[in-house]
Order: structure tokens, then C-alpha cells, then sequence
């Protein structure tokens, strides 16, 4: 396939996946304004429709890289995954791309992905109303300054952030976190030093701060793991056709496992012990990865 024709697709691609976000977005903010009414039955009903949205608008997408794009997807593990579930996925994180690879393969096998967002970007125009309305989980967290001025301050970040995810105790949902906190450029993994070939170091704070809110209500740890046997590709590459093989693995593990062992305690924020066993095991974690990452390689 010539230059000129990948960019014409990657043009037409990028145009059509504005056209698609629209056309959802539309819906998705006049749902919206009816879920601002303060009736819980009533925000329920109306939260089922807007995930309905986002669902059928990762399925457009879907369908727009079937039209412009001959990739061959290998993907292992999604078996015993099932749309009823509660999940915290967790994923290497290389390129935008990413985004699209998660929301494709578990589009309709789990509930739709969610990120915890910083309390301030309920603030931004539409997309704030549309993720709230989404049941995005929104976070506040006080830093160490602010508290030592505040005292009495201390927990009530976490205990709001648990007082905004009670409505996942009925509702399924997936949380989705990047521990790195950074996608890997040979740059980074330099500058880092990192103990892995294949990955940066990963962080623990985001992911214990979603177990201490929700550890009671998440189920199922998922491990995702995304190879790009071509080279960690860009968006541009992905839409333009450019991009030849994806392979991904998903683990799937027990967090009421984790939750019950040593590996990880309710009091992380506050216990430095506790904190460097839950960064143990999320290095091990990472080094497995790392491992499978070098198989995956290998079988290139």
C-alpha cells in the first residue's frame, strides 16, 4: 500500500471517528441533563441508556478499523469474562493506541472501561457533565502540604471517593489504570533505569488508592498485557493502516485474593511497611508481564 493512499485512509479514518464521537456525544450529554434530577431510581434507569452510548460508539469505531485496516489481532484470555463482573484491568502502556486496543477487545464481554478523573474536571465544558453521567469516578486527593495545614481533613478524601462509588455496588463496572503512570519510550525506560526490558517501573499509589475505595466491590483483577510485533506504533500509524500484528494476553486474577493476603491492607496511605509489600508485589506483577512480553517477542 502506497504513502499517499495510507494517508488518504488515515484522512478519511480520523474524519469518521469525529463524525461517530459526535453523533454519541449528542445523546450522551442530553442524557446527561436528565440524570442531573435527584432521584436515585430515576439516575439508575437513566445511567443504562448512556452506557448503552458509549458501548455502541466503541462499536462504530470497531467497525471503522475493520474498513480502513488489515490488522491481524491475536487475543488470549477473554473466555471467562462476562459483562455481569466487577473489574480493575490494568495494562503496559505504550502509545495512545492502547485506548482503542482495551476498548476493542472488551467492548460488550465487560462492562464499559472507566477511569478515576481528577475531581476539577467535572468543570470541563460537556465532557465533565458526560463523565459524571457516565459514572466516571471522580477523586480528590490533598497533598501532604495541604494536610499538615488541615488536619482534621485527613481521610475525607478517600471517604468521599467511596461515598461516590456506592453506586457500583449494584451496578457492575471496570476500572481501568495504567500503573506506569506514562507511556514507555526508550528515553524513559533509560532515564529510569528500569529493572525490566520491556517496561517502565510501575507506580502503586493509583492502583491502592482504587482498592482502598472500591476494593469491597471489584471482583477480578485483569492483567492485560499488548505487544505491537511491528513496533509500538502512533495514532496516525493506526488509522492509516499502517499497523500489521497486535497481540494481547489478559490474566485474569482474584482481588478478594490480594485483598485477604499481606500483600495489601486498608491502611497503605499511612503504613510505609505496608506500602513497600504492596509495591513487592506489584513489582513481581510487572516482572511476570515483562516475562510474557519477552515470549511474545520470542514468538514473533
Amino acid at each position: 500500500m502506497g504513502a499517499l493512499l495510507q494517508n488518504l485512509i488515515g484522512t478519511v479514518s480520523v474524519i469518521v471517528y469525529f463524525v461517530n464521537t459526535v453523533f454519541w456525544v449528542i445523546p450522551i450529554v442530553i442524557f446527561s441533563f436528565l440524570k442531573l434530577i435527584p432521584i436515585k431510581a430515576w439516575q439508575t434507569m437513566v445511567s443504562y441508556p448512556l452506557d448503552g452510548c458509549a458501548t455502541s460508539w466503541i462499536t462504530v469505531n470497531y467497525l471503522i478499523q475493520r474498513s480502513t485496516g488489515n490488522t491481524n489481532w491475536k487475543v488470549e484470555g477473554l473466555e471467562s469474562l462476562t459483562r455481569k463482573d466487577w473489574y480493575l484491568v490494568v495494562s503496559n502502556h505504550q502509545s495512545w493506541v492502547d485506548i482503542l486496543v482495551l476498548q476493542r477487545i472488551f467492548n460488550r464481554k465487560i462492562p464499559f472501561l472507566k477511569f478515576f478523573l481528577k475531581k476539577e474536571l467535572i468543570w470541563v465544558p460537556f465532557l465533565g457533565i458526560a463523565w459524571w453521567a457516565l459514572d466516571f469516578p471522580f477523586m480528590r486527593r490533598y497533598s501532604k502540604t495541604f494536610l499538615a495545614k488541615h488536619p482534621h481533613l485527613k481521610g475525607k478524601d478517600m471517604e468521599s471517593t467511596r461515598k461516590a462509588c456506592q453506586k457500583f455496588q449494584h451496578k457492575p463496572v471496570s476500572i481501568m489504570n495504567f500503573v506506569e503512570g506514562t507511556r514507555l519510550t526508550p528515553q524513559k525506560l533509560a532515564r529510569q533505569n528500569s529493572p525490566f526490558t520491556h517496561l517502565l517501573k510501575p507506580k502503586a499509589g493509583g492502583m491502592a488508592f482504587v482498592l482502598s475505595a472500591m476494593g469491597n466491590q471489584l471482583h477480578k483483577l485483569l492483567d492485560v498485557t499488548i505487544y505491537y510485533p511491528g513496533g509500538i506504533p502512533t495514532f496516525w500509524d493506526f488509522v492509516c493502516g499502517k499497523v500489521k500484528d497486535i497481540h494481547v494476553s489478559v490474566r485474569v486474577l482474584s482481588i478478594e485474593d490480594l485483598m485477604n493476603s499481606d500483600a495489601f491492607a486498608m491502611d497503605y496511605f499511612d503504613n510505609p511497611e505496608q506500602r513497600a509489600k504492596f509495591q513487592r508485589w506489584l513489582n513481581q506483577l510487572w516482572a511476570e508481564k515483562d516475562q510474557t512480553l519477552k515470549s511474545m517477542s520470542a514468538g514473533n
